[in-house]
């Protein structure tokens, strides 16, 4: 007995010292460390991907008769031409800034900095962000070519060109808001009492000169869609005009495909672009409606607007599908690119009908 009590007595020792060092108070602490490190990273992690989802949901349309009442305070006596134009403007300069997650094209932190849909979103809107208030600083605002330029539509038009990724020393965002407050001074000296202070000029002539820029943009987005699948387009460029040249010859024909990993790059610039530009014509449907009704044009541009909700329909695929043509799979890119270039179609007649109507 006693041998065998000698025998496991070192075994014995080894137990209670392993067991007496588990109950000891700073093992304790140093598990307790790594149990609360572990489980703020779990917490952190999810936090982020709960962020992540919400703020990539895109914005839905706006109620700019609402948005128009809040910037004149409730006083409709003051909505005058332009103010619903100048409206659009503002909302969706203050959609970009004010949406879930704020601004995040220059996002540099989580989970903004591992989002790519939204941010090619907020492009597309601040594209055609920078081309109406390019139009409101060079049209219409402006009775003619040697007409001064409106003072805030001069200062704001260079704050929305701003870059769109910078993050600091300015940041995008100061210099959107700083825009913004130019486009919110215009509006107020729209609707005041002094003459030739705050002019807008809802004429056929400056909504063509819009709608011009618009088809462009229109245009690129549809090919840069269709190009999922890959296509190989003639060179048209110089077609109809036997004198025309080139700096850099094409080839007559050439194979372009947009990229696996930038095919929702392109996607979601487009719907960022066709859901500013929707709130930017339904705004003009009444700042130009005597224009438009005497052109009988006034349905077109009802149309147009029709073409572009459907770019807004919700995706219910948790990703952007790109088959092929005719394939099995769906092509998300393929039908975009089929709404878009409807709208792009009834733009370039309803430009016809303000020239030539």
């Amino acid at each position: 007995m006693d041998a065998e009590v000698k025998t496991r007595a070192p075994q014995l020792k080894h137990r209670v010292v392993k067991v007496a060092k588990y109950y000891h108070p700073s093992t304790w602490r140093e598990k307790g460390l790594w149990w609360t490190a572990g489980l703020f990273l779990v917490t952190y992690l999810v936090i982020v991907i709960i962020l992540g989802v919400v703020w990539s949901r895109s914005p839905g349309s706006i109620d700019l008769d609402k948005y128009a009442m809040q910037q004149v305070g409730q006083d409709s006596t003051k909505l005058v031409p332009g103010s619903m134009t100048t409206t659009a403007a503002i909302a969706i300069a203050e959609t970009l800034l004010k949406k879930p997650g704020g601004y995040l094209t220059n996002d540099i932190t989580p989970p903004g900095i591992f989002l790519d849909n939204i941010p090619n979103w907020e492009f597309g809107a601040l594209t055609e962000l920078r081309d109406l208030s390019r139009a409101l600083r060079n049209d219409f605002s402006r009775s003619q070519t040697q007409s001064v330029e409106d003072v805030d539509l001069q200062m704001a038009e260079p704050k929305f060109n701003y870059d769109s990724h910078s993050w600091i020393f300015p940041s995008s965002e100061s210099e959107y808001r700083d825009g913004v407050a130019a486009l919110k001074r215009y509006m107020a000296r729209l609707a005041d009492d002094q003459k030739g202070d705050g002019e807008f000029f809802a004429r056929a002539d400056n909504l063509a000169a819009y709608l011009q820029v618009v088809a462009k943009r229109l245009g690129s987005l549809s090919q840069r869609l269709s190009y999922a699948v890959g296509q190989a387009p003639l060179d048209t460029a110089l077609a109809g005009d036997a004198s025309a040249t080139e700096a850099s010859p094409a080839a007559g024909q050439t194979w372009k495909k947009t990229p696996w990993l930038e095919i929702d790059d392109v996607f979601f610039e487009a719907r960022g672009y066709t859901w500013a530009l929707l709130q930017t014509l339904t705004a003009m449907e009444t700042d130009f409606a005597p224009v438009l009704e005497k052109k009988n044009a006034l349905v077109s541009l009802k149309q147009i607007v029709r073409e572009l909700e459907n770019t807004q329909n919700t995706i219910w695929s948790p990703m952007i599908l790109n088959g092929t043509g005719f394939g099995p799979m769906g092509n998300h890119s393929l039908v975009m690119a089929s709404y878009i270039s409807r709208a792009n179609a009834a733009i370039i007649d309803l430009r016809r009908l303000l020239i030539e109507g």
